[in-house]
């Protein structure tokens, strides 16, 4: 199904996270591991090359699973008209996660829809052989350098990360969590790949994060985007 694929992995952590449920409304509600699309979101802060697909394999849960209840007076413009023009805060209530640690694993394969790309990519392109492979070298010394193209966040923007980087020798995938079971996790919303400016909402249900990890669920043509 998949061209010649490349790995790419990293660690990361920090102090709080949100990977918000779809089922949870207004007050969101924290699942215990990032979606499939904040997997590439964080894949792709470090690196995002357009000749390549980033396909997220698993994460593995490497901290105790906490919640907590936090609180924030949000100001931004998604507010009802009465409290911006009163000048008005709405007071926002989520359940995160403290103290989170994970390890997130992908492959990268050639983005073989030609059509989308731009043509600072096929420009690109022209100077490598192997796209993925190129894209997993330029990832890896990104990675040892502490580069990024945006910060690296935990969900919300302002849950930034305190690591990101290569593995840790102290870090320990966390195997004696019992099995816990996700009914519905969301996937992406732009699922027809790069170029694509339609939201186009996909789902995952009934996951399992067994013995501390969880396998993404592979969805034919995802190759190809």
């Amino acid at each position: 199904m998949y061209k010649k694929e490349y790995e790419v992995r990293f660690e990361v952590s920090g102090p709080t996270a949100l990977w918000n449920r779809p089922d949870s409304g207004a007050c969101a509600v924290t699942n215990v591991v990032p979606a499939y699309s904040q997997a590439v979101g964080m894949f792709s802060a470090i690196l995002m090359l357009p000749s390549v697909v980033i396909r997220p394999v698993k994460v593995e849960i490497c901290s105790p699973i906490c919640f907590h209840n936090y609180s924030t007076n949000y100001g931004g413009p998604l507010r009802k008209a009465d409290l911006i023009r009163e000048g008005n805060n709405y007071q926002l209530f989520a359940t995160v996660l403290v103290d989170v640690c994970y390890r997130l694993y992908a492959k990268v394969s050639v983005n073989e829809r030609r059509e989308r790309l731009p043509r600072s990519a096929l420009d690109w392109e022209k100077r490598t052989t192997s796209p993925a492979h190129a894209y997993q070298e330029i990832f890896n010394r990104r990675l040892r350098q502490g580069k990024t193209h945006y910060n690296v966040c935990l969900g919300w923007s302002e849950f930034m990360a305190s690591y990101v980087g290569e593995f840790r020798e102290d870090t320990r995938v966390m195997t004696e969590l019992p099995d816990i079971i996700i009914p519905s996790m969301h996937r992406e919303v732009f699922s027809e790949g790069f170029g694509s400016s339609e939201p186009a909402y996909t789902y995952d249900q009934n996951l399992i994060v067994r013995g501390g990890t969880l396998f993404y669920p592979e969805r034919r043509g995802e190759g190809d985007q």
